[in-house]
């Protein structure tokens, strides 16, 4: 697949959509979210869904038909140059079958988020797309500790990002490596989200592509099981290599990961700092790169902010 035009680096005084997809995010962490991108030189454009819920299912910020249109709208308006999930949680799983992706392609610019937001993620990237698997203002950006993963992420954000560039970060405590280089398409995010993906017509394309996973809150048994399932895809024998990242809030996982992984032959890197843990850095799904297990770097094949 070619590869698209690069996407519009932010600068001082653009404004940022901020929509909630799935989740509804909490009043009071929403209140900090204009002043945490006016700290960052960008104008805040809250949409309906980040103020909403659903009347029957409050897990999700609204209905499916709001949470929809804001997506179209914060894409679709001129005035806006980056598009910001506010948080995850469920709920973009139940608007794929209504998403008609080419209103998103047709205005490209930066999408941010990750956990749940992996199934927009995932379509962007059958389309050849770019978007950035990143922590979110609402969930991730406003709470105490969070400064350094929010000044990495906007300063990413706000200058080029061309071919070449190098993601070498210090790796996470009980980080591994299978030796070995690969490069292809980086694609991926959250276990649980490629799993539910799979077997439908929005399945993850693994095929010669470097796959990142992370996830949260998920017990050992349950990793194994969903792990299990993608290897019965065929999804750990079409990837070039694989990228995890954090697995937080329940038992480390690494003995599982390391069976699964370091069976296949394949260059592993485990360890990368993104996902629910801190630090949380951003990787920009969809781009072409090459992974370096053994220096623990990760190098852009393409440029993706111009």
């Amino acid at each position: 697949m070619a590869a698209m035009k690069p996407l519009r680096h932010l600068r001082p005084g653009d404004r940022a959509a901020v929509i909630a997809p799935a989740g509804p995010p909490a009043p009071e962490r929403m209140a900090l979210v204009e002043p945490l991108l006016a700290r960052h030189g960008l104008r805040a454009k809250v949409y309906p869904s980040c103020l909403a819920r659903h009347a029957q299912h409050d897990f999700l910020a609204g209905d499916d038909a709001l949470r929809l249109a804001d997506l179209y709208a914060a894409f679709a308006d001129d005035e806006v140059s980056a598009v910001f999930c506010a948080r995850g949680g469920y709920g973009c799983t139940r608007l794929l079958g209504a998403l008609d992706i080419g209103r998103l392609v047709a205005h490209r610019k930066p999408f941010v988020g990750y956990s749940d937001i992996t199934a927009l993620h995932a379509v962007l990237q059958a389309r050849g797309e770019v978007s950035f698997h990143a922590p979110m203002p609402a969930s991730d950006l406003v709470v105490e500790g969070a400064e350094d993963d929010a000044d990495a992420l906007f300063a990413l954000l706000m200058n080029p990002l061309r071919a070449g560039h190098v993601f070498a970060p210090s790796l996470l405590e009980g980080a591994w490596q299978v030796g070995g280089c690969a490069s292809g398409r980086l694609v991926g995010g959250n276990l649980s989200l490629i799993a539910a993906l799979a077997g439908t017509r929005w399945a993850l394309d693994a095929r010669g592509a470097i796959v990142f996973i992370e996830d949260v809150s998920e017990a050992l048994y349950r990793v194994d099981r969903l792990l299990t399932q993608l290897r019965h895809t065929g999804l750990l024998d079409a990837a070039a290599g694989f990228l995890l990242g954090s697995f937080t809030e329940d038992d480390n996982p690494v003995a599982v990961l390391r069976e699964h992984f370091a069976s296949t032959g394949k260059p592993v890197l485990a360890g990368w700092p993104a996902g629910h843990g801190r630090p949380n850095r951003a990787l920009p799904l969809g781009a072409r790169v090459t992974l370096d297990a053994a220096a623990g770097s990760l190098t852009l094949d393409q440029t993706v902010l111009e």
